[in-house]
């Protein structure tokens, strides 16, 4: 005979059963689409077909170059200003609200969305590797490169998530709106995440400690180097820390 068992599900089914709510409402918001994949994607083709004509000059290929910091714009896309702003709206539609009285906590929620990310992002990146082998890249390295990849992937958007939800958690949808778009825009311009820190002169060494920087700098070292940037990554987990702490501190439910 069935008995009845209340009471709240395990900490790690409620993350899970979250992270799956949140893949699949990602993946049908076609403004996230378009931020998690079309604008890489043109970003990589476009940087990669007119690197000459613009005089952009590598020791390396240029598509060597910039296919890792493609793909780490790609999750800073998706772990940041896409999360900032799904996160605003679901704020001001009372979504989160309704999330804060149910039995998952914070941190539930915070590693569902980030899990949510990774299930995304894995899709960017095999999206993108795609259109960069049809481009001719040629990635270098064995399983040092995979490892340093997956490090920076998964650093990269913790930390970035940890941003973007201290954004949304402190501003009102539009606000966040508009700031998340803005970062995103400096940071692809002038970050040092598509480009490497090397191509922005004396301000490379500045830029180098954003998080942009970091993880587009893990990313190259991984795959034009075969190497683990252990400084870089050291970088990103600084800024989870910063991220989670002030979001923790700041994050309001409505």
């Amino acid at each position: 005979m069935f008995t009845p068992r209340p009471g709240a599900a395990p900490f790690g089914r409620m993350v899970l059963a979250q992270a799956s709510m949140e893949a699949r409402l990602m993946l049908r918001n076609g403004e996230q689409l378009l931020l998690a994949v079309v604008i890489p994607v043109l970003v990589l083709v476009g940087a990669v077909t007119g690197a000459d004509r613009i005089g952009l000059e590598f020791d390396d290929p240029a598509v060597d170059v910039l296919t890792p910091g493609v793909l780490a714009l790609a999750v800073m896309s998706t772990g940041f200003t896409a999360l900032a702003i799904a996160t605003g709206f679901e704020r001001r539609y009372g979504v989160i609200k309704r999330l804060g009285s149910s039995p998952l906590p914070r941190s539930g929620l915070l590693a569902g969305k980030v899990l949510a990310l990774l299930l995304v992002e894995a899709l960017q990146l095999v999206v993108i590797c795609a259109v960069a082998l049809l481009l001719g890249w040629s990635p270098t390295g064995g399983a040092v490169a995979v490892l340093g990849v997956v490090l920076a992937v998964v650093l990269g958007t913790a930390a970035f998530a940890s941003l973007g939800l201290l954004l949304a958690g402190a501003l009102r949808a539009e606000a966040t709106l508009a700031a998340a778009n803005l970062v995103y825009l400096l940071l692809m311009a002038a970050g040092a995440v598509v480009l490497p820190a090397s191509a922005y002169g004396r301000f490379g060494d500045v830029v180098q400690w954003l998080p942009s920087g970091a993880l587009g700098g893990a990313m190259r070292d991984a795959l034009l180097d075969g190497t683990v940037a252990g400084v870089s990554l050291l970088v990103l987990l600084g800024w989870t820390v910063i991220g989670t702490v002030l979001t923790a501190k700041t994050f309001s439910w409505e």
